[in-house]
Parts: structure tokens; C-alpha cells; sequence
């Protein structure tokens, strides 16, 4: 019980991260370059699939909610799909997980983003034209917080905490 509880807000402040850098962006063409990406990244090697999936698809829908709601739904359905196949794959087999294999995984959930906010853009703006406009910056965003989610997880003392704070 007490476990749960600490994973609950563990995961509550992560999913205040992803919705706090929701709205921290750098202006490019055709929109904005977020950080959010980093904080899912995070939370998908850290957490199980599902409270991955909650924290990054909840924590960027509601980003956009109290933001931009325009692709509120793309998000929490990119986001929440990224963030529940990077930590499927990387919990898959052993309990060590390989900085090769991790970065694979990091590298499906960009190609995951990616995919589904060019597909959500051109649904939701009802243009395919403004979706190819705004991809090379969503490659850029995906690489951002592929790039820095791993150097965090693996160079910074952040994995560690994480286990103690949970098992103490």
C-alpha cells in the first residue's frame, strides 16, 4: 500500500512536469517546439506501460487543455501510446535494461510521435499540407526528448533516486 501510494505521487509529479512543459515552447514555423517530450521519455523507463500511458497521454492532453485544446486528443493518444510502448519494450526480458536497447525504444516512441501528431495535424487542421510543414519540427521535438530523456536516465543520479524513493 504504502508502495502505491508513493508510485501514485511519483507519477502525479511527473504528470505535472508534462503538463507544465506543455506550455513551455520555442516558436518555429507553423507552431512551437515543446520539452514535454523529455518528461515522457522519463516517465516511460521509470514507470509500468500503464502509469507511463497516463502520465504522458493524460499529462499532455490536459497541457493542451488548459493551453492550445486543438490537439488535445492527438496528444493524449500520441503521447499516451509513446509513452506505453517505450515502457513495454524496455521491461521486456531482464530487470538490467542495456543503454542500447533503451535508446532503441526511445527511438520506436519518436518514430510513434512523430508519426501520430503528423497524422492528428492533418486530421484535426484538415490539411495534409500543414502536417509536412510542421514534421520536421516534430522530428526535431522527438529527437530533443529522445536525446536528453536519455542522457538523464543514464547520467544523471535521477534512475537511482527514483528506486530508492519507491522501495524506502
Amino acid at each position: 500500500m504504502k508502495s502505491n501510494i508513493k508510485t501514485m505521487t511519483l507519477a502525479a509529479v511527473f504528470m505535472a512536469l508534462v503538463i507544465i512543459l506543455s506550455t513551455v515552447s520555442i516558436p518555429v514555423p507553423g507552431g512551437h517546439l515543446y520539452f514535454n517530450d523529455t518528461v515522457i521519455v522519463l516517465a516511460a523507463l521509470l514507470f509500468k506501460p500503464r502509469e507511463a500511458f497516463i502520465i504522458g497521454g493524460l499529462g499532455a492532453f490536459l497541457g493542451d487543455y488548459f493551453f492550445y485544446p486543438t490537439p488535445m486528443f492527438v496528444s493524449l493518444v500520441t503521447h499516451g501510446l509513446q509513452a506505453f510502448v517505450i515502457a513495454s519494450l524496455s521491461s521486456i526480458g531482464h530487470s538490467r535494461q542495456s543503454k542500447w536497447k533503451v535508446l532503441l525504444c526511445i527511438l520506436i516512441g519518436a518514430v510513434i510521435m512523430t508519426t501520430g501528431y503528423t497524422l492528428g495535424r492533418a486530421f484535426v487542421y484538415a490539411s495534409p499540407a500543414v502536417a509536412v510543414t510542421k514534421l520536421p519540427f516534430e522530428i526535431l521535438q522527438a529527437m530533443i526528448g529522445l536525446v536528453l530523456g536519455y542522457l538523464i536516465y543514464f547520467y544523471t543520479s535521477l534512475k537511482t533516486a527514483f528506486e530508492r524513493a519507491i522501495k524506502a
